[in-house]
Parts: C-alpha cells; sequence; structure tokens
C-alpha cells in the first residue's frame, strides 16, 4: 500500500504577484520521487479542482496545483489575461521549484494554458500532458507542442470539481499514464 502525501496550501512569487497553490509531498519528501506533475485547472481556474487527486497521486511524486492568476487567491495578472500570461506565471512557479522538467495534467481551458507553457520552453520542460474535456484546439495545439499527450475524462469541461467516484475510478489510469517510482 501506497503512504499518503502531505497536503499543504502555499503561496509562491510569480511575476504578477503571489500564485496560491494545493500542494502534495509525497512521503519522502520529494526524494527519490516520480516526475512532478503540475495540475493545470480551466474556468474558474482554482486549483481546488484537483484537490481529490492529491492525496493519492501525490503518494510518490510532488504535485503543484495552482489557483491561475486572477482566481482563487492568487493574485491578478495585468488585464487583460490569458493562457499566455498564466503560463508565465507557471513559469516562474516552476523555476522557484527548480523544475526541470514535469508532467502536465489540465482540464477544459487549462490545456491551452499546457500549450502555451510547452511552447515557452520547447525542448523539454513538458515531459506528458493528460487532457480532460479540453476543446478541441487546445488539444491540438497541446499535440503539436508535446508528443506525448493522452486524453482522459475526469470531469466535465463546467464542473467546479472532480468527483469522488471519477477520482477513484480514474488513479489507477493516471497512474499508468504517467507511471510511478516505485512500480509494482
Amino acid at each position: 500500500m501506497r503512504s499518503p502525501a502531505r497536503l499543504r496550501r502555499t503561496y509562491f512569487d510569480c511575476r504578477f504577484g503571489q500564485l496560491h497553490v494545493y500542494q502534495a509531498i509525497p512521503p519522502g519528501g520529494g526524494f527519490d520521487e516520480a516526475t512532478p506533475l503540475l495540475c493545470i485547472p480551466g474556468a474558474p481556474g482554482e486549483g481546488r479542482f484537483f484537490q481529490v487527486l492529491l492525496a493519492p497521486l501525490g503518494a510518490d511524486r510532488s504535485i503543484y496545483a495552482p489557483d491561475l492568476p486572477g482566481s482563487g487567491m492568487s493574485d491578478p495578472a495585468p488585464a487583460p489575461s490569458g493562457p499566455g500570461q498564466h503560463a508565465q506565471a507557471l513559469l516562474d512557479l516552476l523555476d522557484s521549484l527548480r523544475q526541470r522538467r514535469v508532467d502536465v495534467l489540465a482540464h477544459a481551458a487549462g490545456a491551452e494554458v499546457a500549450a502555451a507553457l510547452a511552447a515557452l520552453r520547447p525542448n523539454g520542460l513538458v515531459r506528458r500532458v493528460v487532457c480532460s474535456a479540453a476543446p478541441p484546439g487546445a488539444l491540438a495545439a497541446v499535440q503539436k507542442q508535446c508528443s506525448n499527450c493522452d486524453e482522459l475524462t475526469l470531469a466535465g469541461a463546467a464542473d467546479a470539481t472532480i468527483s469522488n467516484a471519477s477520482a477513484q475510478s480514474q488513479v489507477p489510469d493516471l497512474i499508468r499514464i504517467f507511471g510511478s517510482a516505485h512500480p509494482g
């Protein structure tokens, strides 16, 4: 049985002020872990959308689920803001964490942010992307930027959170897709 992750909320500085982040830390404190996971929410841009996945997926990897700039408890980006500005804020987050390679789980319009993030560092920042309920144009943009792209239905595009039932049924697929630090 996998040990549960430690869950917390924290703030990180970005070019637009502070970014509020829901975080899962593996029991080993981050040593000998799988590729970190960045969860990018769609509208309304709140990281709590992914909250039910943090503990089960964070057992062997660090997970970061930020509130996008101007959403939840994060400071706003200057208007008008969109996927490009959100990607810059996430790049600031990853740089402050010294993350050089991450997996991405994007929901709905979060896929547009994932594509913009991959375009900012085209030489390998994003290892694999899983999109849920992504708009067709966003999915195509992600596939153009990242050769390892999968689709998985976690929730509808307008859902505020992932249901417990959906999380329980999809966690094994997410572990299979993203891999595990300790297979078996």
